[in-house]
C-alpha cells in the first residue's frame, strides 16, 4: 500500500507543479496525501500583452489631458494677449505719414502798416484809413501766388466804414525781405481779388442819381503778371436793369 501511496504522492507531485522543488514525493511518502495537500495555486497574473495595452491607454490619456491644458492656456487670456503685439511695420507706417506742405506765406503781414508806409498810396486813402470800431480797420487782405515769387503776394482792399465801398486796391510783392507795391487802383468803387493765379479787379459803374447800393453796372478786368508787371488780359462790362429789385409787386385780388 505504501507503494500505492508513493504513486499517489507522485501524482500529487505532478499536479502540484506550483512547488519550487521536487519534494512533493517526500511529502506524499510521509502522510500519503502530499499530492493533494500542496498550497493553493496563485490567481492568474497579467500577461505581457495585457500590460502593454494598459500602458498605451495610460499614455494616451496623459497626452489628451496635456493637449486640453495647452489649448486652455492659449485661449483663456485677454484679447490683447491673444492678438499679440502690434506689428512694427504698421507703427512705422503711421509714423512715416507725409506732413502737409506748408504755405509759402510764413507770417501774416500788417496790411494797415503796408498802406500807411507806402509812398505811392494817395493822401486821401491814408486819411480814410482809420479804425471803424476799436482797433478794427476797414481792410480786406488776400494771400496768393500772382507773380511767381518765393512768397505769396498780398492783395489789400481799403474800404469805407459806413458803406464798405472800395476806395483803393493794392498788390504787394515780396522782394529781398520787403514788400513792394506792384499794382494799385484808386478809382472808387473798386475791389481786387485773386482768381486761379489771375488778378481780377471789379469796378462798380454809377450813373447820375444811382444810390450806392444800386449801381448801374460793373466792369471786370483780369490781369496777368508778365515781364515784371501786370498786363490786362480780359475785360467785361455788365449793365444792370433797374426794372427789377424795386418795390414788391402787390398780390392781385382774388
Amino acid at each position: 500500500m505504501r507503494g500505492l501511496g508513493s504513486e499517489a504522492g507522485g501524482t500529487g507531485r505532478a499536479g502540484g507543479t506550483w512547488r519550487t522543488g521536487g519534494t512533493g514525493g517526500t511529502g506524499g511518502d510521509s502522510d500519503g496525501s502530499g499530492g493533494s495537500g500542496g498550497s493553493e495555486p496563485p490567481g492568474p497574473g497579467p500577461t505581457p500583452a495585457r500590460g502593454t495595452f494598459q500602458a498605451v491607454i495610460t499614455a494616451a490619456a496623459v497626452l489628451a489631458a496635456l493637449a486640453l491644458f495647452v489649448s486652455a492656456c492659449g485661449t483663456g487670456g485677454t484679447g490683447a494677449r491673444d492678438e499679440g503685439p502690434a506689428r512694427s511695420d504698421s507703427v512705422a507706417g503711421a509714423a512715416a505719414s507725409p506732413s502737409p506742405v506748408p504755405s509759402k506765406t510764413l507770417d501774416r503781414v500788417d496790411a494797415v502798416r503796408l498802406v500807411k508806409d507806402d509812398p505811392r498810396v494817395s493822401a486821401e486813402v491814408k486819411r480814410e484809413l482809420k479804425p471803424c470800431v476799436a482797433d478794427e480797420y476797414p481792410v480786406d487782405v488776400s494771400y496768393g501766388d500772382l507773380t511767381g515769387g518765393s512768397t505769396d503776394d498780398v492783395v489789400v482792399n481799403v474800404l469805407t466804414c459806413g458803406d464798405a465801398v472800395g476806395i483803393g486796391s493794392y498788390v504787394y510783392r515780396e522782394d529781398d525781405g520787403s514788400y513792394q507795391n506792384v499794382f494799385q487802383v484808386e478809382e472808387p468803387p473798386a475791389y481786387a481779388e485773386i482768381d486761379r493765379g489771375y488778378l481780377v479787379v471789379t469796378k462798380q459803374v454809377y450813373e447820375k442819381g444811382d444810390p450806392v447800393s444800386s449801381p448801374s453796372g460793373e466792369v471786370v478786368s483780369t490781369y496777368l503778371w508778365r515781364s515784371d508787371r501786370f498786363t490786362k488780359k480780359y475785360s467785361t462790362r455788365t449793365e444792370y436793369s433797374h426794372a427789377v429789385g424795386g418795390d414788391p409787386t402787390p398780390v392781385p385780388d382774388s
